[in-house]
């Protein structure tokens, strides 16, 4: 998982996931402490400029327990990439969708899926991408129901939201 150091500290483990940008602290969860609905959940990554922000929010999902389903380079210019996944976005609970250009990928996959999608527009593209605000713009005009948004680059913020979906969920049904 792109994981470049790690320091115990006494108190818990200092770990710097490198891919994901981030810094964590703490034990993980062990496999009997995860949530059951924790292999539900699916971050989807347009490109590959995208990476970063897909891992922030797979390796925001692991650290608090999840084991996310990761599904990278499936944005629209190759549709049927994506299409080929389609029976792996249909079983998820929560999907996060990473794009940045003109944030395509969101309003794609809400027309395939049923369940919650979080769309995370991107920094990253050329030309008239204006440093996401257009995959944002395109992301929050999107048709298709049932999409929320979140800011630009925030992959933990998707993932925390996702998190509060799944656990929101479990708890309606026990």
């Amino acid at each position: 998982n792109g994981t470049s150091g790690r320091t115990n500290s006494g108190q818990g483990l200092l770990e710097y996931h490198e891919s994901a940008r981030i810094l964590s602290f703490g034990k993980k969860p062990s496999n009997s402490e995860a949530n059951e609905s924790s292999n539900k959940i699916l971050v989807l990554c347009a490109g590959t400029a995208d990476y970063p922000v897909a891992e922030e929010a797979a390796v925001t999902l692991e650290i608090h327990g999840f084991t996310p389903s990761r599904i990278y380079d499936v944005g629209v210019a190759c549709l049927p990439r994506l299409l080929s996944y389609v029976d792996q976005l249909r079983e998820a609970r929560v999907i996060l969708a990473v794009a940045g250009m003109e944030g395509a990928l969101p309003s794609v996959v809400g027309g395939l899926v049923s369940c919650p999608l979080i769309a995370v527009p991107t920094s990253v593209g050329y030309g008239a991408a204006f440093q996401g605000i257009t995959p944002l713009l395109a992301m929050l005009n999107s048709c298709a129901p049932g999409t929320s948004v979140v800011n630009i680059d925030n992959g933990f913020g998707a993932a925390v939201s996702g998190i509060k979906i799944l656990q929101t969920a479990e708890k309606l049904t026990k």
